[in-house]
């Protein structure tokens, strides 16, 4: 059953079939998880809205017309289901000012290119995602990990491909600056030793 597209499993679901939205399930759990770990960013809540997300895809299964792929729909629905989360808990959004920093400053990220080597880049990079607004954490999640398309990521977050493409690339010049400055602050802390 796990050969089939996700087409037939919905067809098969809404028809009752179980193990079919069980191996839908484990398609896109990590992905639903990851999501909203990166915007709610605490696991105990991610696993909570995990859970929502595909009950409440179980429940709107025939809703589903498959204008979009089923995995468009159901990242639409943890999206969503994460933002609600956040105004629930109402959240503070963190973000940096962009205008603080030169051109030149970004440009620091090609010579820390060797230091990322040695250490691991993994945590580093979910650190600087983690810094992001947890919108800005997803859409980045989305694109670069998930590997949608822009035009996907509009349909999810119900937005048009032009924001997403401005948010990327606001997102790309957070990260430079957060990967240098962490990156450089540990540089000067290693030599002062």
């Amino acid at each position: 059953m796990a050969q089939l597209k996700d087409s037939d499993l919905v067809s098969k679901s809404i028809h009752g079939d179980m193990k079919a939205f069980g191996v839908l399930i484990d398609r896109y759990k990590q992905m639903v998880f990851t999501l909203a770990c990166r915007m709610l960013r605490n696991k105990e809540d991610a696993e909570e809205i995990a859970q929502d997300t595909f009950l409440k895809a179980y429940k709107a299964l025939n809703t589903f017309k498959g204008d979009a792929k089923f995995s468009t729909w159901l990242y639409k629905i943890a999206y969503f289901q994460s933002l609600d989360q956040l105004k629930k808990k109402k959240r503070l959004i963190t973000s940096i000012s962009l205008d603080r920093y030169k051109p030149t400053d970004i440009k620091v990220m090609s010579g820390i290119l060797e230091e990322l080597e040695r250490q691991d880049r993994a945590s580093i990079v979910k650190a600087a995602i983690d810094r992001l607004s947890e919108e800005d954490a997803a859409i980045v999640t989305l694109f670069y990990f998930e590997e949608l398309s822009i035009r996907e990521i509009a349909e999810i977050v119900s937005l048009s491909p032009q924001v997403i493409k401005v948010r990327l690339f606001r997102s790309r010049k957070q990260l430079a600056i957060y990967l240098s400055t962490s990156l450089l602050k540990e540089k000067v802390t290693n030599y002062e030793h």
